[in-house]
């Protein structure tokens, strides 16, 4: 098997995993770092999937124009995220959210992603690194989703 950092939500395996830790996580997991809550981090994460299905169109930031290309190996390879990279002020959730209707919508987001396959998400736009292949989107958001299961302990 994959490193996790280098497994896709196209694969149906890695993306099973991905929902079983989505249901171990709870509203009072505690964090290993960071300034979310569990429920916000579920929005965080949904809202950044939602530029991988097109439900929210991100336009690549000049910061990613001149930066992106020196990250892009480290951010699409099997290096874990570090903890407490930066964010796209953007897709900060900082307001309450409700924790079970978070995980319902990232779950559905995550079906769905899936279920249209890479071929749809091929040239959407990720606000630093810029348009990514389908493959590419589906390593990232697994990477994504894995780092912030494993900011609350749950791997």
């Amino acid at each position: 098997m994959l490193p996790c950092s280098m497994q896709t939500l196209f694969d149906d395996t890695a993306r099973a995993n991905i929902v079983a830790r989505l249901g171990a996580l709870r509203p009072d997991s505690p964090r290993g770092w960071g300034k979310m809550d569990p429920a916000q981090a579920l929005a965080h994460c949904a809202a950044a999937l939602e530029a991988a299905t097109g439900d929210r169109p991100a336009r690549h930031k000049f910061i990613g124009r001149i930066l992106g290309p020196f990250f892009r190996a480290s951010l699409l390879g099997p290096k874990p995220f570090g903890r407490d990279a930066p964010t796209d002020p953007s897709l900060v959730v900082a307001d309450p959210r409700d924790f079970a209707r978070e995980r319902t919508r990232l779950v559905a987001l995550i079906g769905r992603f899936a279920d249209a396959g890479p071929g749809a998400a091929s040239g959407r736009v990720h606000a630093f690194l810029g348009p990514l292949s389908g493959d590419e989107w589906g390593r990232i958001m697994h990477k994504h989703l894995d780092h912030h299961l494993t900011q609350f302990g749950v791997t």
